[in-house]
């Protein structure tokens, strides 16, 4: 069965909206009849995205400058729906990872979600908004991977901020909920699991047997924001096949 959404007069945000799920989010939010805020650091493919949906507004803003977010921010009208994507990963070794590699990736994943969310809820707050916010996380937040320290820490943390999030927000009838996918195959995905000797041994543990596709998570990121999952907060949807399970 398919579902229709129509957020017809509503207004999101998504960060991270130049590439792979954030684009994604963008051009289904805007296809689904709302106004939409893409935030992205590179200018050239922000204007490339609205120029396949003149809907989709671009805000170039650089997510590890606390204040230059919070000023951009300001200036925006009341958000009702906020998707928290943007993220970054960093590759080493625990025994040779730096401090400047994991404060670029917390900058990111944890910090500015928290920073972002702050703004955009207070502004639901005001203007008494039903809000919802959806993070975007990952199975790496409660299954280590090699390599993958700064990630796997700042998902976790991501994680428990989406608790938070949901307790306090809660009150304002402000609803915070999170996905948590597998490998998702965006471009980027695709490079670095594309060879059967790394994807081989992940893949023989998802029953379902494949990686996760972009049009795989529109829909339970669509029905976390909508009225359908209005009772429902502080949620960890997990899109991964069944991983899990075993």
């Amino acid at each position: 069965m398919s579902i229709t959404y129509d957020f017809s007069g509503k207004t999101a945000l998504v960060t991270g909206a130049t590439k792979g799920i954030g684009r994604k989010i963008c051009l289904a939010l805007g296809e689904a009849k709302a106004k939409v805020y893409a935030i992205g650091r590179t200018e050239k493919e922000l204007n490339e995205l609205k120029a396949v949906n003149d809907g989709i507004v671009p805000l170039c803003v650089d997510l590890a400058n606390w204040n230059e977010t919070v000023s951009i921010l300001e200036k925006l009208e009341p958000i009702h729906y906020l998707v928290n994507n943007a993220g970054v990963t960093h590759l080493e070794d625990f025994l040779s990872i730096s401090k400047e590699s994991v404060d670029k990736v917390l900058e990111v994943n944890v910090k500015a979600v928290i920073n972002v969310s702050q703004q955009v809820a207070k502004r639901m707050i005001e203007n008494n908004i039903d809000g919802s916010i959806v993070n975007v996380s990952s199975v790496a937040s409660s299954r280590a991977l090699d390599k993958h320290i700064a990630y796997c820490t700042s998902k976790g943390a991501l994680d428990q901020v989406t608790r938070v999030m949901a307790i306090e927000l809660g009150k304002h009838q402000i609803r915070v909920n999170s996905i948590n996918p597998t490998v998702v195959m965006t471009d980027m995905g695709k490079k670095a699991w594309s060879d059967p000797t790394v994807s081989g041994p992940v893949l023989s543990r998802i029953p379902l047997g494949r990686f996760v596709e972009l049009d795989d998570l529109v829909g339970p990121i669509f029905f976390l924001l909508s009225d359908s999952s209005k009772m429902i907060n502080g949620a960890f949807l997990p899109i991964e096949g069944g991983l899990l399970v075993g």
